[in-house]
């Protein structure tokens, strides 16, 4: 599926009003600000450091991101694999229980809207004293993985460390690198190693929804436009790296009876019997012994049917929460998207929850007790993290609904191609390619995963509202 773009024609518009909507807040306080300052001046090599700042590491991210959590660098070991993954170093900024530590335990994560972040951490921390931005010599959690000739980890190592990244990519670009045959020698394993990746987490379980991804983005006129980026290669070799680090670092946590894992209750009968109906229905063949991961992991997410199955498919990924414990073993600890346990630590400086877990993975694997600090807040952070994810979530969605409105504002009865994406008694989901919106559609006959007509009936940038109606065939 290719990018598509379409202007929204205007200058004068922003996104303020949900800002204001949601309370998000447009400063830190003074005191804040006042340790971020005084951490950036400390110095952050002391104590058992390894240097190693001759690793080529690099960064890959979007395109201008500063806050640049992950550094990585993927060698090939004989038959096996060698990934070294450098996370920003938090813990060494973040005073425990002080005003900066209040604050971002406040926040809970960072929020993305079009006209700017609502940043975690001070921006002197997040895009700049701990960011891995290229050229710099920066603290680092550093996480070794020694994998044999299948992908899978045979030895894990952590620990603090002093890096230097190399360089920084973003996605796009080292798509078209290895499309040409030239990647970077840091990543040039990053497509073996993450394949390998893939065919494990579907041999698990792992479900993968390959759904469009809408995206606002600036024009450079001051105004803005909706894109569908389509998920290359690359972001899925990448991400498998990220959830390598958190499945070990579950495990860790796992051994030592204390920490805080991301979890998913495994999808019941109900579910999975409900998502074989819809293939039957969409005309998507189910053979006998097939998993739900692998069937989707074969379907082309460029055919309508493919479409509505994972929006289907969300069925099976309900119930996502956090999971503190200390000392037993909690009933649930396995994430069914992932199909194994998992907890966050790759995003430090953008998701609170990954500072606590790495701290616990590095008292933990150096033989250390759990700090007094760490175990105070870890009870905490299921309710401070899924406050955070929910209005993350409504903020995104929002902010999407604003532009489609836009977008839409003077093509009210207009006539567009649509996917049925879901259906119900009341009418369905449905996505227009171009622009890529989704919205609600009304209709006599609305079957999934079918392509329709369907005339744009509402587009209120007021109420943040797209509607429409099928076209009679």
């Amino acid at each position: 599926m290719a990018s598509m773009v379409i202007r929204t024609g205007r200058a004068d518009l922003d996104f303020s009003g949900i800002r204001a909507e949601f309370g998000l807040p447009s400063e830190f306080p003074a005191a804040v600000l006042a340790e971020a300052e005084q951490a950036v001046g400390r110095d952050v090599a002391v104590g058992q450091r390894e240097d190693a700042t001759a690793l080529p590491l690099v960064t890959i991210d979007p395109p201008g991101a500063k806050d640049l959590d992950q550094a990585v660098l993927v060698e090939r070991v004989g038959r096996g694999f060698r990934v070294h993954y450098a996370i920003a170093d938090l813990g060494v900024f973040v005073v425990p229980d002080g005003a900066l530590d209040a604050e971002v335990r406040r926040r809970g994560q960072t929020l993305y809207l079009p006209d700017g972040n609502v940043p975690l951490h001070p921006t002197v921390l997040s895009e700049g004293a701990a960011s891995l931005l290229p050229s710099q010599t920066r603290p680092a959690v550093l996480w070794t993985f020694e994998c044999g000739a299948g992908g899978e980890p045979v030895d894990v190592r952590v620990r603090r460390a002093m890096v230097r990244s190399t360089a920084q990519f973003d996605y796009d670009s080292v798509q078209a690198a290895f499309d040409a045959g030239t990647p970077h020698p840091s990543i040039e394993a990053l497509a073996d190693f993450g394949r390998l990746r893939r065919e494990r987490a579907t041999e698990r379980g792992a479900v993968e929804l390959r759904l469009p991804e809408q995206e606002i983005v600036p024009n450079g006129d001051g105004d803005w436009k909706l894109v569908v980026r389509p998920r290359v290669d690359v972001d899925a070799w990448n991400a498998e790296i990220s959830l390598l680090t958190g499945m070990s670092a579950a495990k860790i946590m796992l051994d030592a009876k204390v920490g805080v894992l991301r979890t998913l209750p495994d999808a019941d009968d109900t579910a999975v019997d409900a998502l074989r109906r819809s293939a039957s229905a969409l005309g998507v063949p189910w053979p006998d012994g097939v998993t739900p991961a692998r069937l989707l992991a074969g379907l082309d997410p460029a055919r309508p049917e493919s479409l509505a199955l994972f929006v289907d498919a969300t069925r099976l990924l309900r119930g996502a929460g956090y999971t503190a414990f200390d000392g037993e073993i909690p009933p649930v600890t396995t994430h069914a998207g992932v199909a194994a346990p998992y907890t966050h630590v790759t995003a430090p400086l953008r998701r609170l929850v990954d500072r606590f877990a790495t701290e616990v993975c590095l008292a933990v694997t150096a033989g250390q007790d759990v700090p007094q600090w760490l175990r105070r807040a870890l009870p905490l952070l299921p309710g401070v993290m899924g406050g955070s994810d929910a209005v993350a979530g409504r903020v995104d969605r929002a902010c999407l609904d604003q532009v489609e409105a836009w977008v839409l504002a003077d093509r009210v009865g207009q006539v567009f191609d649509a996917v049925v994406l879901r259906a119900d008694g009341n009418g369905a989901d449905v996505f227009v390619a171009q622009p890529p919106v989704m919205g609600r559609c009304v209709g006599a006959d609305l079957p999934e995963g079918e392509r329709i007509r369907a005339r744009l009936t509402v587009a209120d940038p007021e109420r943040r509202k797209v509607a429409f109606a099928r076209v009679d065939a």
